[in-house]
């Protein structure tokens, strides 16, 4: 039977839930460090609020247990992401390889969010600890399960190098959309301090960020009949040997490798950017929200060129000039002082490398498993996508564990180190990137479907 052709609109639903997705890990990842560590002040009297229900101090060599928490889950996450990729990659279930993943978790998904900031608040500081630790293990499980299908389908839907790029572009706008949502977090807690107090207020805004999150995960499991599109013949691979395989792929290494510096240093600056502004800039945090929405808006508005350029110029180029760029930032962000007009220097420097950054590195796998797929007759796109997000996970938790690490005294010499170690570490990925070669994938590629 004649699929059905994939269409620009077709992608466009399919990144709404890179919407959802992406505001939920938003609120974890720029807010949980925030209200559960930290002290406050008078310009910032949330700051740290749930702080007395969980243990501080640190417990081995200055790691605080708060910090071993959360890169205790990013390593969960990164060791499931292959596990449920190989699950997905050989599912034959009526409705398709990867939506039926993506719609039986968005509730789930969205409730253990809300649960992160709800439960740990008994009596005891041990309980306390051990709920954390539970619910922040099934967040990131329930994560993987939505995003590891998802992500296999930028791949698939992307059946041309346009439609890769252009599906790349759009789950961009979606997901820096859901990220900069979640720095709202502040307001909407803010007006509803006075119904439900301070800390019903944090409580009740996360709940109403997930459940638009939810909704937003659910447009694209929904409206997407997986099989009309897409007819990919499942792989009898099995998870830790189809990953591998792909570790095996020259080219796919060489792009991880940078791909774990960038998000080691990402993750350090994205954890560190509301105490950055206002611990070092001096800024209340309702105006996170604002400089976040101003690099967001500037960042969408350059969408286009990276899109018209990428082609043209090639996208290894454009990476390099965006790792580069995220470098000077960090560097900034090292030498701010205080002043709004510190964050409104960061926000109009990142939204660069932002744009540059948020479009083209999946762009990338997906040529990387596109290529594979033509060379081998295997579909194993989703576990293309996972080996990337199992790599850089690991990143993720290593800069965690040296975030709340540094940052454990909490004075402001300690938040600036955290982005001079950023900026060391992102000029190292750029420099590595230079090992990857872009031009010999796309010509082979070409080559393959008899292009040239």
């Amino acid at each position: 039977m004649q699929k059905k052709p994939i269409t620009n609109k077709l992608l466009w639903i399919f990144a709404v839930g890179q919407f959802g997705w992406s505001l939920l890990s938003g609120i974890v990842a720029n807010w949980m460090v925030y209200y559960y560590t930290g002290t406050p002040d008078e310009q910032n009297p949330l700051t740290g609020i749930f702080a007395s229900g969980i243990t501080q101090h640190p417990i081995v060599f200055k790691l605080t247990l708060f910090g071993l928490v959360l890169a205790v889950g990013r390593i969960f996450d990164a060791i499931t992401d292959p596990l449920i990729a190989g699950w997905s990659d050989r599912a034959k279930f009526k409705g398709g390889r990867r939506i039926p993943f993506m719609r039986t978790i968005a509730i789930p998904f969205a409730l253990i969010t809300i649960g992160l900031f709800t439960l740990p608040q008994t009596g005891s500081i041990a309980v306390n600890d051990v709920i954390l630790f539970a619910l922040l293990i099934t967040f990131y499980l329930f994560m993987t399960i939505f995003c590891t299908p998802y992500n296999a389908l930028i791949a698939e839907l992307g059946d041309t190098q346009e439609h890769r790029i252009n599906v790349s572009t759009y789950i961009s706008f979606t997901f820096i959309a859901g990220q900069s949502i979640s720095f709202m977090l502040p307001n909407v807690a803010g007006a509803l301090q006075g119904a439900v107090g301070p800390a019903g207020s944090v409580r009740l805004a996360v709940a109403i960020m997930s459940t638009i999150a939810c909704i937003a995960m659910l447009v694209p499991s929904i409206y997407i009949k997986e099989r009309d599109y897409l007819e990919a013949k499942p792989s009898e691979t099995k998870a830790f040997s189809s990953l591998l395989k792909t570790f095996q792929n020259g080219q796919f290494r060489r792009f991880v490798y940078s791909d774990v510096i960038y998000f080691f240093a990402l993750t350090l600056f994205q954890t560190g950017l509301a105490f950055y502004e206002t611990k070092l800039m001096g800024i209340e945090d309702t105006w996170t929200f604002v400089l976040t929405a101003t690099m967001t808006a500037l960042s969408v508005c350059q969408y286009p060129i990276v899109n018209k350029l990428a082609p043209k110029i090639g996208k290894k180029k454009m990476i390099i000039t965006g790792f580069f760029g995220y470098a000077l930032v960090f560097l900034i962000t090292f030498l701010c002082g205080k002043g709004l007009y510190w964050g409104f220097i960061v926000a109009v420097c990142a939204s660069v490398p932002m744009a540059i950054l948020g479009i083209l590195p999946q762009a990338c796998v997906a040529d990387v498993a596109e290529l594979s797929r033509l060379e081998t007759g295997e579909d194993r796109s989703g576990m293309f996508f996972a080996a990337r997000t199992f790599a850089f996970k690991m990143g993720q938790a290593l800069a965690m564990v040296v975030f709340t690490s540094i940052t454990v005294s909490g004075t402001p010499g300690s938040y600036r180190a955290t982005a001079a170690v950023a900026f060391v570490t992102c000029v190292t990925g750029a420099c590595l990137f230079f090992l990857y070669n872009e031009k010999m994938i796309l010509s082979r590629i070409r080559e393959i479907k008899g292009e040239e």
